[in-house]
Parts: structure tokens; sequence; C-alpha cells
């Protein structure tokens, strides 16, 4: 996830879309955040993305609240047979006890050295098998602390592993291209890949005993996805991977992220969202008044038309699914224009939806 709205401990890069826009262009908060107009603004000042101090965003609405967590800064809850969910409230991961040891799926540096602390209320046993969902250093950034274990990963995985050369992220000594079934003692863990989605080698980690699925960074449960759809780099991949997850027969799922654990239900109702708010990103294409933006920008400057052009068709989009998702999922307000603005451009790019720049008559 690279953005100017980063996810924590990645590097900010994009900064096409602000906090400053979405408060502007939403109309659904009435903080006193002074916004420019919407195009023709300084450069300098569009690259400044405010705080959100509290009252300028909407009330967290109460299917995305999740438990508290405890003042150790972690939270350990057993969700299955031998199975413990571990969060801080913004990282999440998994581990299963079994008789040969302990099954860990990623370790969250935010999570760090608690970690090792939580595996230890539950068990004496060591991790033996460290299993990557995907590379990103967020969710795998402590895998150094698996001393000894023996860690699995998707094939391209461990080529991204290769190429950062990051010493707390050890090279898997399993690899594997489609599927893979983790044996520990009598217990299984079923790892797939159906294709790129938020990244290359993003994994489906299944306990079919417990009938558990772990997904990273494609369901928010309780919330709209981060931002620019969680910074995803195949947006096909990554629209088509919760139908993907909805294939296994799961009760409870994990999703890497925020507040608390997931149901079926929670990745149907993102499935809602998102299928809105694609179809307002098609509309907003259709429909967008190109003129508006020659108007108040450099004509002579390409780069100054289009991101006019491209934040005007993404706000248009955002603010007809705000409302109708504000009191549904978290973080409504925070990241629907950014997600808007990753949908109207997978929609040009990987689908062909061009609108004003298709091909010429």
């Amino acid at each position: 996830m690279t953005s100017s709205t980063s996810e924590p401990g990645a590097p900010a890069s994009r900064q096409l879309l602000t906090r400053r826009n979405l408060l502007a262009s939403t109309g659904l908060v009435a903080a006193a955040v002074s916004a420019a107009p919407l195009f023709g603004r300084d450069t300098a000042e569009a690259a400044v993305a405010p705080a959100c101090p509290p009252g300028t965003t909407a009330p967290v609405p109460p299917p995305a609240k999740g438990p508290a967590i405890p003042k150790s800064g972690y939270l350990v809850e057993e969700i299955g047979d031998r199975v413990f969910w571990l969060t801080d409230g913004l990282y999440q991961m998994m581990f299963m006890t079994t008789a040969e040891g302990v099954v860990a799926v990623d370790a969250p540096p935010t999570i760090g050295h608690n970690i090792l602390r939580a595996i230890a209320t539950v068990t004496k046993s060591q991790v033996t098998h460290a299993i990557y969902s995907h590379h990103h250093a967020d969710h795998t950034g402590a895998m150094i602390l698996y001393q000894g274990a023996r860690f699995y990963a998707q094939s391209e995985v461990a080529g991204l592993l290769r190429q950062t050369r990051d010493p707390n992220r050890p090279l898997p000594d399993v690899t594997f291209d489609d599927q893979l079934t983790v044996q520990a003692g009598e217990d299984r863990v079923e790892l797939a890949y159906h294709g790129p989605n938020h990244s290359p080698g993003n994994i489906f980690t299944y306990l079919p005993a417990q009938r558990i699925l772990m997904l990273v960074d494609v369901v928010f449960p309780g919330w709209v996805p981060f931002a620019y759809l969680a910074e995803s780099q195949n947006i096909p991949g990554w629209l088509e991977a919760p139908a993907q997850a909805l294939g296994y027969p799961f009760r409870t799922f994990i999703g890497g992220h925020l507040t608390r654990l997931g149901i079926r239900d929670d990745v149907v109702i993102q499935q809602e969202y998102v299928a809105d708010l694609k179809a307002q990103a098609a509309s907003a294409i259709d429909t967008f008044d190109v003129a508006a933006v020659y108007q108040t920008v450099d004509p002579t400057n390409p780069w100054a038309i289009f991101r006019g052009y491209l934040d005007g068709v993404a706000a248009q989009a955002a603010n007809a699914v705000v409302p109708r998702w504000i009191d549904r999922l978290g973080g409504a307000d925070v990241y629907t224009l950014a997600n808007a603005y990753e949908l109207v451009e997978s929609l040009r790019i990987d689908y062909g939806h061009l609108g004003p720049f298709g091909i010429h008559p």
C-alpha cells in the first residue's frame, strides 16, 4: 500500500486525492476545514493531507466496532479448536497449536514481540511452521521472530522477498505455485493461490476442521477497504477475490486488518459496497462534464486537465455512494473517494471504459 493516505509503515507517494478533497466533495462533514475548489488549486496546497481530528469524520457505525484491546496492547482469543486470533486493533494474524508445534500465519510488526508473548499464554510450544499470506512487510515484517521455524510462501512471494532482501522477512523453505497442504500432526492447513489480487502471491489460508479462512487486504469486516482499494496491484483480481472466498465453506473470516473478525455476510456486504461504487464510477465516467475542467485549469497543461478530470469523476462517484454507506461501514467518508478514484482508473485502463477519451469518431 503506497499513497498519501498510506497504510501505517508504508511510504507515501500518490497525492492526487486528499482528505481535504473528500470533505469538500461529500458534503457530509460540517467541519471547520476550509476546502479549496476541486480544480485549479495551488499544487503545494493540493499535496497537503490534513489530519483527521475528532469531529471531522463521521461517527464509527456499530458494525465496525470490535472488542477492546487490553492494556497489554494485544488481544488473543481462541476462535476455533486450538486456533487463535491475535490483534492490536489495527492488524491481525492467526496461529494454531498442534502436536508438532505452533503454526503461525503472518507476523505484523505492529504486534511485534507481543506475538511470542501471546503464544506463550496458551502453549509452551514454539512456532514450527510460519506461513506468509503475502510479501508485504506491514503484515510479515516480524517473521524473523519465528526462529527455527519452517517458512512457507507462494512462489511469487519468494521472488519478491529475494528482491527486497529484508532481513526481517526470511526466505521461505517451501514454496508452491497453486496449492499446498501444510500438515502438522493431525492438523491440516490448506494454502491456495487463485491468481494475483491485492498483490502477487496473496494466498487463501483455510483451516477445514475449524472452517476458518484468512485472506489479507481483500475484505475489511465492518469497514470500507483501505485507500485505493487497499493499494492493490491487480484490481480485476482483487474484485474477483471475494467471490473466490465465498467458494470456501468458512464460518469465520480473518482479513488482516482493523477491529474485528468477519463472517460470510461481511464478504457479501463488501461486494455490495464495491458494486455500488463501481456502478457510480462507470456512470460518472459517462456523465461528468469535461468542459468544466477546461474552464478551471490551464488548457495547455495536459496533466492539469487529466488531474481535474479524474478527481472530478471520482468525486462525483463518491458523492453518490457515501450517503448510502456512512452508517453501514466504518470509514465511508474517509476512503470512498480514494477507492472511487482507483475504480475509475481500473474501469478505464483494465476494462476499456474510457468515456470521453475513447476511440475518436
